[in-house]
């Protein structure tokens, strides 16, 4: 398994990839409306170097903001891999802090962030509503028949030298 830069691998196959786990490659969050194709990231490769784990970010000023983190191997240390590369490129920018957001119904993903030393840092209530009037096709009902509604904002500082 490797890992590399999004924007090293061939365009048709990041795109299959955000079609085939996000429906496609448009993000509506409350920090904006991204489409992850065009984002910075990485990816991890298996063997046959087929993407099973992808993350995108943007950078704003001194804050590195992840956009989105799929990794279709669980329990392997990818999507770690994939948010500690993250990381390290944004202390190499500079950045001071990293920030995400994610929906009140993916416990998976305040587990998974909190155990890394990210806090909770705002609940954005009602934000997929307004999410929704731009992107229909998000869903009502979440992981464990959970409404989504809310977003929630989680933040890591950086002490990387």
């Amino acid at each position: 398994m490797t890992m590399t830069k999004i924007q090293e691998l061939p365009q048709q196959e990041v795109l299959h990839f955000f079609e085939e786990h996000w429906g496609s490659t448009e993000m509506v969050i409350s920090s904006g409306i991204y489409d992850c194709s065009q984002l910075e990231g990485f990816a991890f490769l298996d063997e046959q170097r087929a993407i099973i784990g992808l993350i995108t970010y943007i950078m704003r000023e001194e804050d590195c903001e992840i956009i989105s983190l799929d990794s279709t191997v669980e329990g392997r240390g990818i999507g770690s891999a994939l948010v500690k590369a993250v990381e390290q490129e944004a202390a190499g920018q500079g950045c001071t802090s990293i920030s995400l957001i994610t929906t009140n119904d993916n416990l998976h993903a305040l587990k998974f962030y909190q155990k890394r030393g990210y806090c909770l840092l705002e609940i954005l209530r009602n934000a997929v509503e307004q999410a929704r009037a731009y992107k229909p096709s998000i869903p009502f009902i979440g992981n464990d028949g959970i409404p989504i509604r809310d977003e929630i904002r989680l933040q890591k500082q950086l002490d990387y030298q």
